[in-house]
């Protein structure tokens, strides 16, 4: 039953990329990201463990075919911002495991670092939606899963699928949520 709903579900997956994307050549890039995506979400459900062997891939195909599409459009400062937000993620999560070490796994800081580099390609805004709606995501889960009293306080729970949530909402709708945000604030 498992393996019909996964097809299903990068079928889903690749539609809305391409809807949210277009005939683009960055679409590739955002394909690939979402067929990695749905593997480490399902992987980490199960396991409780993000594979370096799709994590660590994506650290060169990711930029390689991003930086295709800033050639062919001629846009480069998207970019520098993806190296820039891939470092910046990767670096927040590095000092949340370091300073919470049983809270988030190695995993979770290697796949923040891939994530910020597809969320900053899109913008600034996306990278910030997209980080922020992996923790508000996950947070919700885990306090219903305490409430419901089906997990406590020390109960491990998978983060790549929140973060891998988060990043679908920030390349979604990152850049029109974050512009709504700003123009609350004026």
């Amino acid at each position: 039953m498992r393996y019909p709903l996964v097809e299903a579900g990068t079928g889903v997956m690749f539609a809305l990329v391409y809807l949210r994307v277009g005939p683009s050549v960055e679409v590739v890039a955002y394909l690939y990201l979402a067929a990695i995506g749905i593997a480490l979400l399902l992987i980490d459900l199960d396991v409780k463990r993000l594979p370096n062997v799709i994590v660590l891939p994506a650290y060169l195909v990711l930029p390689v075919l991003l930086a295709v599409a800033s050639a062919v459009d001629g846009d480069w400062s998207a970019m520098l911002r993806a190296a820039m937000g891939g470092m910046l993620l990767y670096a927040f999560y590095f000092g949340a495991m370091v300073a919470y070490p049983g809270g988030m796994g190695f995993g979770d800081v290697k796949l923040a670092g891939v994530l910020g580099i597809g969320l900053a390609w899109m913008g600034w805004g996306a990278l910030v939606v997209g980080a922020f709606g992996a923790f508000l995501l996950g947070g919700i889960f885990s306090i219903g899963l305490v409430l419901s009293k089906r997990a406590h306080r020390k109960t491990g729970i998978p983060f790549g699928p929140w973060m891998l949530a988060g990043a679908a909402i920030g390349i979604g709708w990152g850049e029109g949520i974050w512009g709504a945000y700003l123009s609350l604030m004026q």
